[in-house]
């Protein structure tokens, strides 16, 4: 009889283990950006975070730069983008944001360019543009070297891997990734790449693919698959853990929030966003996480939330 009362209560038990340990980190709102936005881009720079370009309004590609101050929980506008873009990815270093790529909708005009904006100058330039066009890609620095992955050119999905080198301004060809997909998103831990969701050939067809890519070794290696199928989706890390947010099917969006633990190769299942939604960027900060803009509704849509993770790291054991 104990044993059928134990067999009883064990979906009950596992309930309340994945509710508590999700229970340690919560929600709250930020300052919303000034304007509605999906299928953004997002990097931290100077403790601060930059929102680039996206559909304003779920529509029209924007050259807008918005940048957040957590501190103040205010927003101030940056100088535009030399040219709008949608789709893109940026990231940062050295005092400087690099916006790369850009464009899904329209195959034939997709960017080849990089842009470079000097956070002391307040100016942007223009590096090397990228051996080939592609939009929906993602892109992260690893030592001074600026990573650009996956994502679509006129004909297909992508598994290339690009490294930009800004000293000499040349980009070099690395080891593609195992698993051709778009509107993927990434995040650096302990000098290692992960990438992790996407979708391979438009929302239909989401993928649960968790790779990383070490740059010491030029090699790819599969890991632990993301839970759900998700693309159109964006993470951020804290404490060797990768969060991962939001996404788009058919159907409607994901409020799924997602943690990876790269010491244990393991997901765990987190508090959920308050807001369901794709085309979305996420950035950390500490121990927060704040999850911006992106659209509600599968396609063209557009909401300019700014919902924040706090993320209890003591639960990370």
């Amino acid at each position: 009889m104990s044993i059928l009362l134990l067999f009883l209560f064990l979906p009950v038990l596992w309930a309340f283990t994945i509710s508590y340990v999700s229970a340690a980190s919560y929600w709250s709102n930020g300052a919303p950006m000034p304007t509605s936005r999906s299928e953004i881009t997002g990097a931290v720079l100077d403790k601060k975070i930059y929102i680039v370009g996206g559909f304003e309004n779920g529509r029209s590609p924007t050259t807008d730069v918005g940048v957040y101050d957590p501190a103040a929980n205010n927003w101030t506008i940056a100088a535009p983008l030399p040219q709008p873009l949608d789709h893109t990815a940026a990231a940062s270093h050295n005092g400087k944001l690099y916006v790369v790529g850009g464009g899904y909708l329209d195959r034939n005009n997709l960017s080849n360019k990089l842009f470079i904006y000097d956070s002391n100058t307040k100016q942007w330039t223009q590096g090397a543009n990228l051996p080939s066009s592609r939009g929906a890609t993602t892109a992260n620095f690893i030592d001074g070297i600026l990573f650009v992955v996956g994502g679509v050119d006129r004909e297909k999905t992508l598994t290339s891997t690009w490294a930009y080198v800004p000293n000499i301004n040349e980009w070099a060809e690395k080891a593609p990734m195992p698993t051709a997909r778009e509107h993927l998103t990434s995040a650096v831990v302990n000098g290692k790449l992960y990438v992790i969701g996407g979708r391979s050939n438009g929302m239909s067809y989401n993928v649960d693919a968790n790779e990383v890519y070490d740059p010491t070794t030029n090699k790819w290696t599969i890991l632990e698959p993301m839970p759900s199928k998700r693309g159109g989706l964006a993470s951020a890390s804290v404490n060797g853990s990768i969060y991962v947010f939001g996404g788009e099917q058919p159907i409607g969006t994901f409020s799924n929030n997602e943690r990876y633990d790269i010491a244990k190769n393991k997901w765990t299942i987190e508090a959920p966003m308050p807001t369901a939604r794709h085309g979305l960027a996420a950035a950390s900060i500490g121990d927060r996480i704040y999850v911006i803009g992106g659209g509600p509704l599968p396609g063209g849509s557009a909401i300019s939330l700014n919902e924040i993770l706090h993320v209890d790291t003591g639960r990370q054991k």
